[in-house]
């Protein structure tokens, strides 16, 4: 008797139809090498600040402790947030980076043309049994769905072919070799989501550490011996307050971002396993 040919190639690689990038820890370290670039040299630009001295410096991060300065625009403010600013900075650029990546990713798992449209036109093909027809709609379609289309089509021509397996066994074939294809899609499209949800949390709590940071300076300023020191007080309330508002960006924006990204993944998903059901069922119909 013939064997079901376990040993068979997949007619589709894994990732082979989604670009996007493999490695999200060089885009952190990337992101990271930035924020701290940005931090040190345009927040911290002594443009944005005001002296009580004279410093020549390229940045306040190096300025003396002794002098005296405060910032004279938001900029200045954001630098006075302290070390947790650029680390909050890594993150928020981390999200817009795979965002835009994950944009890309599944744009080219789309295909080419509308995915509905590639829907409607595989089922007329398959209620025609034009099964060489919808195998070209599948190259000019490319993309992830057209992968798994087109390796279901290949498995219902070598069914079609077979005369050793039963009917139901030629079924369950088919189901099968629909279920691999789309099993090996799947890690492509959700690769470095986890990364955007995980920051969805991180960001918030990292803000928070953030405003616990200066809240305490500004507790300490205030039970110095004497009048407290004002200088001191607004450092811990900026620091305080910018690190929130950098913590809830970045949370707010990973949120819309994972919601977004999973919401087109589910629609892909849905068409893969509309398209996979009328495969099987033409066949199951036809023989």
């Amino acid at each position: 008797m013939e064997a079901t040919k376990p040993n068979q190639k997949p007619a589709v690689q894994a990732g082979k139809n989604v670009r996007g990038i493999k490695n999200a820890s060089l885009v952190i370290l990337a992101c990271f090498i930035i924020a701290v670039l940005l931090f040190l040299f345009l927040f911290g630009n002594p443009s944005h600040f005001e002296f009580d001295g004279d410093y020549a410096g390229s940045s306040m991060w190096f300025a003396p402790d002794d002098l005296k300065y405060h910032p004279n625009d938001l900029v200045g403010t954001i630098f006075k947030g302290g070390i947790i600013v650029p680390i909050l900075q890594t993150l928020f650029l981390t999200v817009i980076v795979l965002s835009v990546e994950r944009a890309i990713a599944l744009g080219s798992a789309k295909g080419k043309g509308n995915i509905t449209k590639f829907v409607a036109d595989v089922k007329a093909c398959l209620v025609k049994n034009e099964i060489a027809k919808a195998q070209e709609l599948c190259k000019k379609q490319q993309g992830s769905v057209a992968a798994v289309v087109a390796a279901a089509l290949k498995e219902y021509e070598e069914m079609d072919k077979n005369t050793v397996l039963s009917k139901e066994q030629k079924v369950a074939t088919l189901q099968k070799a629909v279920e691999e294809a789309t099993a090996m899609e799947m890690p492509s499209l959700q690769q470095n989501l986890p990364i955007v949800a995980t920051l969805t949390t991180l960001g918030t709590l990292v803000g928070l550490l953030g405003t616990v940071i200066g809240m305490i300076k500004s507790f300490q300023a205030l039970s110095a011996s004497g009048a407290p020191d004002s200088t001191e007080l607004s450092t811990g309330i900026s620091e305080a307050l910018v690190n929130t508002a950098f913590g809830i960006a970045t949370g707010a924006f990973a949120v819309i971002s994972y919601n977004f990204y999973t919401n087109k993944i589910d629609h892909l998903t849905y068409a893969i396993d509309e398209i996979g059901y009328s495969i099987v069922q033409t066949f199951a119909a036809n023989h």
